[in-house]
């Protein structure tokens, strides 16, 4: 290699280091509201092949009956729960939470029932709204947050005088990650308390629906 090679080559690997150090600098500097990544969630056709099979599977069937008997057990006596789940009850917020981290569920799993819950709520009528990636840098790990957000029928042809029909609110689905690893799957369903609203339906009925 003579000296103009040996410079050249010099040249792109001190590049390539700066841009590995800048990688490095935008992970560190990162949070919710600047991410170092932040895109559309994007399916493969393999993913998508994969998912269409889980859903006829023995699996993926076990995963939504307990889930149904937790929420069962949950109106029944909720001090008898997995600890693997918690409910959300407020006034303007229901919904549920599990924390794959306590599950032996692997990554595809949580990712399949994901989407599931995206699938079953559509199927009621909902319209999506957006579904994206964010990353960014926490004190102790790296957080990934997949989020499908979802809306109620469009409003536009009810008339001006009648209250806004809302069904059970708006919808956002999580699943987040601690360093590529399932952390939990947070289903929340919001509400709203105001006098342009009818009341939200029953958050029992999007349960069943969610979970036949």
């Amino acid at each position: 290699m003579d000296k103009k090679q040996h410079c050249h080559l010099a040249k792109r690997m001190k590049n390539l280091w700066e841009y590995v150090k800048s990688l490095f600098e935008q992970a560190e500097q990162s949070s919710p509201s600047q991410p170092v990544h932040h895109g559309l969630i994007e399916r493969s056709e393999t993913e998508q092949e994969d998912y269409q099979h889980w859903k006829s599977t023995f699996s993926s069937r076990r995963l939504l009956n307990w889930l149904n008997e937790q929420h069962i057990q949950y109106l029944v006596n909720a001090d008898h729960l997995d600890e693997a789940i918690d409910f959300l009850n407020t006034p303007s917020a229901k919904g549920f939470v599990i924390h794959f981290e306590k599950t032996r569920y692997p990554r595809r799993e949580t990712v399949h029932l994901f989407d599931l819950l995206k699938e079953r709520v559509l199927l009621q009528g909902y319209r999506s709204y957006i579904s994206d990636v964010r990353t960014y840098n926490r004190t102790s790990w790296v957080e990934t947050i997949q989020r499908h957000y979802l809306k109620p029928p469009s409003q536009l042809r009810q008339p001006i005088k009648e209250k806004f029909e809302q069904k059970y609110g708006n919808i956002t689905i999580q699943l987040v990650e601690h360093d590529q690893k399932v952390a939990y799957l947070k289903f929340n369903a919001t509400s709203y308390k105001d006098h342009l609203f009818k009341d939200a339906d029953d958050f029992k009925e999007l349960m069943s629906a969610l979970l036949i």
